[in-house]
Order: C-alpha cells, then structure tokens, then sequence
C-alpha cells in the first residue's frame, strides 16, 4: 500500500532558507527558486523574484531592496516573505489551474509558536485554504521514500541553507529529534571570514558558494583541487584574483561539519536501544542541499561508524515529502507531526 498518493491540487511547500520548492498532484516539482525577492522601495512592488532577485543581491540602486527573507530555517523578513510566498503560490495556482489550494509546509524540528504563526499567516494571506505544518526530518524522509509508518527505526539529517534537522522516525513520528541554526548558509560565511583572514580579500556571498559547491570537501583530498576567484583587497581596495584549494576550503568549513557530526552523534546516544539498533543495520540517510557537500557522508559515516547513504536528489527530499504527506493526513497526526 503506498500511503503517499497525491491529493488532488494540494500544494507542498519546501520554504527553505536558500530555496523555495513547490510540489504539485501528479507534476512532482513545479517550481524551484532562491529564496530572494527584490522590491521596490518606492511603491513597495515586487520587482523580482528567485533566479533573477539572486542575482541582483549586493547590486541593487538605492530604490531596489534585494533580500533574502528566511534566515535559519524561519521568517526573518515577515512582508519581504509574505510577498514572496504570495507570489510563487500566485503562480504555481494559476500554471495548474489549483484555486485555492491546501498547502503543507516543511518547517525546523526546533521552530517556536511564533514562528509557526507566522509561516501559517504568511502562507494563507498567500491564498491557502488550509495550512498544515510538518518538521522537516520527517518530510525528508518521506520524500527520500523511506516507510516512515513501518515500527522501525529511521535516521535523517536534513542539511538545509540555514538549519540541520536530525531525527529518529518509527511508526509516523519523531522519536528524538534536534535542530541546529547550522545549514549552507554558515558554510558560505565560513569560506568568507576565511579568505578574509587570510588573503585580506572580501570576496561576496555568490563567490563563496560556488568555492563550497566546485571545490568543498568534509575530509582530506590526496590530490587537493584549486579555483581562482575574484574580490576586493582590503589594504588597496581594488579588484585581485586569488587562487584557492580544497584544503583551505576543509580548513574553513571544518567546524561547521564538526558541529553536525556532534549533533548526529549525540541524538544517537539519545535513541532507545532498539531503534539504535535499526540505524545500525539499515544506516543514517542524509538530505538537503548541504549534504551535497562532497564527501560528508563519508565524515560522518566515520565518526559514527554507520554506514550513510545520500538520498537520490537531497535537494528536493523535504518538498516531495510536504507533497506526498497530505495523503496521509491520519497517519502523520497520530505521529504528531502534523500542526494545522
């Protein structure tokens, strides 16, 4: 029995820090986007949203804000969000055709009241009919097509843009979880602060993400790789090009990963027995667009001594799984996981 079968024109929803994901019955993914929206200052319009507000972040005129409104897995920018959730949900409804939908949301394990509010105000000023809010480990592991009903034990780490959600899943619940304000987003202000300290080069947000994307590594290459990349010299202020290998990039991001690995480890000594034992046979699976970070599996693999599998297109395992749980509406409440 497969108990994720689409509900017809409801809508699930990734609202991630660094990208928004939407998903839709029977057309899988409709749309993935940065999480940026770019507004006009002056009569308050949305000028752009996604690719192209991304791009225009650190390079707007005065009158143009160009923001990213989730920090940490959470609304941080409540009318920047507003608008941008209005926006993509405006546009995915009217592509298919999906009035006024029922929307599951993907949020933190450790999110508070507030913050819950204010997602579900967000999302239904957006045009939703229904709002329901589930943690994003469990969504992960949905989406990552694990049985999540079945009376054993699972493990996800979800490495997002701004947060690392860890969880023990059996029998449609969350049996221990944890949530750290930890994701790709710090990775970036890592590489920053590095090549800053080091080269006295201030190199932007883009820059650093396409050093930890091309080059980052969670262990020790034999054969380390270099790119060169562009900034601006702190003690003359003009543009240099510097070149930058794979070690400084472990060296730079060496703490977040630890931190992640200790995150794991200890949720692990938090597990009861029997279920600690499941993870030892079946291993740790590993989602989000910061678990695409080459080699992390094998750092925390490891540390723990687990064996762990990448799921098949981390980036997209919690907006598949907000997707496919509004069918299972029943099962997910009496796990608790559903907050409406």
């Amino acid at each position: 029995m497969n108990f994720f079968t689409f509900v017809s024109k409801d809508i699930g929803m990734d609202l991630g820090t660094s990208n928004i994901l939407l998903t839709i019955k029977g057309k899988g993914i409709v749309l993935n986007e940065p999480s940026v929206v770019a507004i006009n200052r002056q009569n308050n319009q949305i000028v752009a949203t996604g690719h192209e507000a991304k791009e225009m972040l650190g390079r707007t005129p005065e009158q143009i804000r160009a923001v990213r409104p989730m920090k940490d897995g959470v609304i941080a920018d409540f009318t920047a969000a507003q608008m941008m959730i209005r926006n993509v949900i405006t546009k995915v409804c009217k592509r298919y055709n999906a009035g006024r939908p029922r929307v599951v949301v993907g949020v933190p394990s450790g999110i508070t009241e507030v913050e819950e509010r204010a997602v579900e105000e967000a999302v239904t000023q957006a045009g939703a009919r229904e709002v329901y809010l589930i943690e994003e480990p469990m969504a992960a592991a949905i989406g990552a097509g694990i049985d999540v009903a079945e009376p054993t034990g699972n493990m996800v780490v979800d490495i997002g843009g701004g947060t690392t959600d860890i969880a023990v899943i059996s029998l449609g619940g969350s049996v221990v979880s944890d949530s750290i304000k930890l994701g790709g987003d710090k990775f970036d202000e890592a590489i920053i602060k590095y090549i800053k300290k080091e080269y006295n080069v201030l190199i932007g947000e883009r820059s650093a993400e396409k050093l930890k994307i091309e080059i980052g590594t969670a262990v020790k290459e034999d054969e380390p790789r270099t790119m060169n990349i562009s900034g601006r010299n702190l003690v003359k202020g003009l543009p240099v090009t510097i070149s930058v290998s794979s070690t400084e990039i472990l060296e730079a991001l060496d703490s977040c990963i630890e931190q992640i690995v200790i995150a794991t480890k200890n949720l692990l000594e938090k597990t009861p027995p029997e279920l600690a034992a499941d993870i030892s046979d079946k291993g740790i699976i590993m989602t989000g667009g910061g678990a695409m970070l080459r080699d992390l599996d094998k750092r925390v693999e490891q540390s723990t001594g687990i064996k762990v599998t990448l799921a098949h297109d981390p980036l997209s395992c919690v907006a598949k799984g907000t997707g496919l749980s509004l069918s299972s509406l029943d099962l997910l409440e009496t796990g608790g996981n559903f907050k409406k």
